[in-house]
């Protein structure tokens, strides 16, 4: 919760007064008018299917201490202000994203001593995010990014929602276009930061994996090193484009550069990695320090181990105890349609990874499928991925092509032409005809394939969010 008052708030966003409240803002920051407590602020987006300008009066009754509005509010959400002793402000330019991101920088730059921890990356973060919250939580109060509410709204609601008797907060700051990463990171001003990767997610937004890696560097720009701990990115040495982002923009702003991985000159190893018949990863850490611990991670699949890794150089360098760090961190519950895996009523096990998907990510995937023990049939349903571009046809081939050298007993396809360049794909690496099930909609699939699942199968379900696969998750659970 934030604690302002209406010229403060007026003074770090450039907004408009146009009605003085009663008293101070003392309260949360929401986007959702329903979601008003007393003494909060109610910010209305302007959204294509629905105005919150349109929610200004109800969210003043509801005993908002200011609304702030995106377009010239009528008379009478000016009078129900006034009566409610609600303050009204008007966004500069009516943009209430941009208010957002300078309100929350405001906050931020007013607690100092609050060390930010920053994670962003093509595939990951968020699993990295969640250990480092539990890490850090583990000795200090902590508060992270709710889920995965990482965007230019979720990033500054993370940093505005902070208790002001918070040590640590650990944000996810996620990507669409460039620029974006730079105006998350100077809202949260990070202290310690980690790239997880630089993979295909959002090519057909940048055009090419250099402006990716570009666009995931921007963290760097709004680092500050916090009391004596100087600023650190950690990044995974076996990344292609780890020396462009070490070399091209950690060094040169005077960032310390921390790498994990493998590799003997890396300062937090894994000297093995193991899967068990569940495919979680028990992984025999070592740091350049001489400390050593092997950790077994609840979440499922080899890329978790480099997340862990990063998640340790962090917690490393802030000073923390790294036993206990990791001893939270083996406790972690599975992350909602994140490989989270259920059980069905069929008998068939679910590993629910439908919220999102790249090409890595769902070549991660379906390494978690073919690692896994299974009595039955591996069945892969797979939709399909989003902001591709024009590499988005030979992308989901590779997927395609995949999914059929990991020798899948049934690969189920959901979507349209480029479900098709899956099914072909697999076709061309061998996967037979029978093997294959194309539908186009969640529902047919739903309606074929759930009633065929039986005990002992094990069946990945993944696709980005768009797809609508956790439509086909809560249908066979239910069955």
């Amino acid at each position: 919760m934030i604690r302002l008052s209406i010229q403060q708030v007026a003074s770090a966003t450039g907004a408009q007064v146009l009605c003085e409240g009663a008293a101070d803002v003392a309260g949360e920051v929401v986007i959702d008018s329903r979601a008003v407590a007393p003494g909060g602020m109610f910010v209305a987006f302007a959204g294509e299917r629905v105005d919150g300008n349109a929610y200004l009066a109800s969210a003043a009754s509801a005993g908002a201490a200011a609304v702030v509005a995106s377009a010239e509010p009528a008379e009478k959400d000016l009078e129900a202000a006034r009566a409610a002793g609600c303050a009204v402000l008007r966004a500069e330019a009516d943009d209430c994203e941009e208010f957002l991101l300078r309100l929350a920088r405001s906050w931020r730059e007013m607690h100092p001593d609050w060390l930010v921890a920053a994670v962003t990356g093509s595939v990951g973060k968020t699993t990295t995010k969640e250990m480092l919250a539990a890490g850090f939580g583990s000795q200090r109060r902590c508060h992270a990014t709710r889920g995965n509410l990482n965007n230019l709204i979720g990033g500054p609601l993370t940093v505005l929602s902070t208790p002001e008797d918070a040590e640590v907060v650990v944000c996810e700051l996620g990507m669409n276009h460039p620029h974006e990463i730079d105006r998350l990171a100077a809202a949260c001003q990070p202290a310690l930061a980690a790239i997880t990767n630089v993979g295909t997610s959002h090519i057909g937004l940048l055009g090419s994996r250099e402006n990716i890696a570009r666009a995931k560097a921007e963290i760097v720009s709004g680092m500050r090193d916090h009391g004596g701990l100087p600023r650190t990115l950690a990044l995974t040495s076996s990344g292609d484009f780890t020396p462009f982002i070490e070399e091209g923009f950690a060094r040169p702003a005077g960032v310390d550069v921390m790498r994990v991985g493998s590799g003997a000159g890396d300062d937090v190893r894994a000297l093995g990695v193991t899967l068990d018949d569940e495919g979680r990863a028990t992984v025999d850490i070592a740091c350049a320090d001489g400390w050593r611990r092997s950790a077994r991670l609840t979440v499922p699949g080899r890329a978790a181990a480099d997340d862990l890794l990063l998640a340790v150089a962090l917690i490393w360098r802030a000073g923390l105890d790294r036993d206990l760090a990791v001893d939270a961190i083996e406790a972690m519950p599975a992350t909602s349609m994140r490989l989270d895996v259920r059980e069905a009523p069929s008998g068939a096990r679910v590993i629910d990874d439908s919220y999102n998907a790249a090409p890595a990510s769902m070549a991660s995937s379906l390494d978690v499928l073919a690692s896994m023990a299974c009595a039955g049939r591996r069945v892969a349903v797979l939709g399909e991925m989003g902001e591709l571009g024009d590499e988005a046809p030979r992308l989901h081939g590779y997927v395609g092509a995949y999914a059929a050298a990991k020798g899948v007993d049934l690969l189920v396809l959901v979507g349209d032409a480029l479900a098709d360049e899956m099914a072909e794909a697999a076709r061309t690496m061998g996967l037979s005809e029978d093997a294959i099930e194309r539908f186009g909609t969640v529902e047919d699939a739903v309606r074929v394939i759930g009633p065929v699942l039986a005990e002992g199968d094990l069946v990945l379900v993944k696709a980005s969010r768009a797809a609508g696969l956790d439509n086909f998750v809560r249908g066979v659970l239910d069955r």
